[in-house]
């Protein structure tokens, strides 16, 4: 097949599948922890383990990314079987309601939809042209965009109507991710690049002796971990009678999931023509600078106008950490490479994301939301500071393809 008829076809059913994609992101972002807030009414712990799916998925996707270079399953193939079963498990939760089946049904699919990240990121390497892979990216993300603001707001007003129909989104949940595996069966792919090493975190190898990876993985767990933190309290602060707002499923969807993602769908052409050609570093810092604003102004705010004002602050930062987050690897790792470093990427993140949750729960018990905030805020700030010195340097400057020679002295440890 040319290379062409490969990048036509992917983004074909990138694109159908994007839909479906952006039903399955309200899912993590807003509805699963709503149902547990206001229909479980569950505890923190609970609640920090739904929020912390897509962490699960990415702290397990070394072990993902070593199986099935091992196997020499082509990866499209391999990512689809991982999403059905997704589907499963997050059907079963609408068949069976109960708040421990939920908690775990809403982990474990939201885990294996986000272990397939570098497996995704190595398609759009293999798939996408190096000039033009930001622009194909940000174009699907947009109809997910697209498709995560129609649905948030259809499932708030669902929810508002009558809270116990949160099976009937569970349900749309688990077919939007049995279309998507259907979508990534038609991606043309091939078997990861074989490396004969047997160690499934052999990847982290990279964090060693790559510099320019290690401080830009440094620098993204402060701000992912503050981020992440925050995330699912914007739920919480919006929902939960504690904080006297105590809004409607509606009002939620349309703060956390319609307002942010319009922004998104406006500016994520932008992020991705910036990605293909501005220093990521500089990009990086200024994205940053937007979430601690996003933050700031989130929790320190009281006002319907205050709450709109801040989620398009944030949602045009998220347009840009999405191109940024999935990509960035591609900027910096050998061609052959891109999927090992996204694992170790995705692994720091997953790592975070099973953790900030959960103490995001904790000390909101003892901090006020605007506290938190600024917390949050400072952390993201000090993680810039470690990009400015190769800011200035001209920025990421990528690898070569790895030689036989040099890729067998890597596998043996002998570099």
């Amino acid at each position: 097949m040319s290379e062409s008829s490969r990048t036509s076809l992917t983004f074909r059913y990138e694109a159908l599948r994007a839909i479906a994609a952006g039903i399955v992101e309200t899912a993590s972002t807003t509805f699963l922890v709503l149902i547990a807030v206001q229909w479980f009414e569950a505890g923190p712990l609970a609640k920090g383990l739904v929020a912390s799916g897509a962490g699960l998925g990415y702290v397990i996707s070394p072990l993902i990314v070593s199986r099935v270079e091992k196997a020499r399953t082509p990866v499209a193939r391999a990512a689809s079987r991982l999403v059905l079963i997704a589907a499963v498990s997050i059907g079963l939760a609408a068949l069976l309601p109960g708040e421990a089946l939920f908690v775990v049904s809403s982990l474990l699919a939201i885990a294996l939809s986000g272990s397939i990240t570098p497996l995704l990121t190595q398609l759009y390497q293999d798939n996408y042209p190096d000039a033009s892979r930001g622009r194909f990216f940000s174009r699907t993300v947009m109809i997910r965009i697209g498709s995560a603001v129609v649905f948030a707001g259809a499932a708030g007003y669902l929810l508002a109507l009558n809270l116990g129909y949160f099976r009937i989104l569970l349900a749309m949940f688990a077919g939007a991710l049995a279309f998507s595996s259907w979508c990534l069966s038609r991606v043309p792919s091939s078997p990861l690049h074989f490396s004969g090493a047997q160690h499934p975190l052999r990847a982290f190898r990279y964090v060693r002796d790559d510099r320019v990876f290690r401080i830009t993985l440094i620098s993204w767990m402060f701000m992912g971990f503050a981020n992440l933190m925050m995330l699912p309290l914007r739920v919480e602060y919006l929902a939960n009678p504690r904080y006297a707002l105590a809004l409607r499923p509606d009002t939620i969807a349309l703060l956390t999931g319609v307002v942010p993602n319009l922004a998104r769908l406006v500016m994520s052409p932008v992020w991705g023509w910036l990605f293909d050609r501005m220093n990521f570093f500089i990009m990086r810092i200024t994205l940053n600078v937007g979430f601690a604003v996003g933050i700031i102004s989130f929790f320190a705010s009281d006002t319907t106008t205050g709450f709109v004002l801040a989620a398009v602050t944030f949602g045009i930062a998220t347009a840009g950490g999405d191109v940024a987050w999935t990509l960035w690897v591609t900027k910096v790792s050998p061609p052959e490479r891109v999927a090992d470093y996204m694992s170790v990427h995705t692994f720091f993140t997953g790592v975070r994301g099973l953790v900030a949750p959960l103490i995001g729960f904790a000390l909101v018990a003892h901090w006020s939301m605007t506290t938190m905030g600024w917390f949050s805020a400072a952390s993201i700030l000090v993680g810039s500071l470690f990009l400015l010195p190769d800011a200035m340097k001209g920025g990421p400057v990528r690898k070569g393809p790895v030689s036989p020679v040099a890729a067998g002295a890597a596998e043996t440890g002998e570099q």
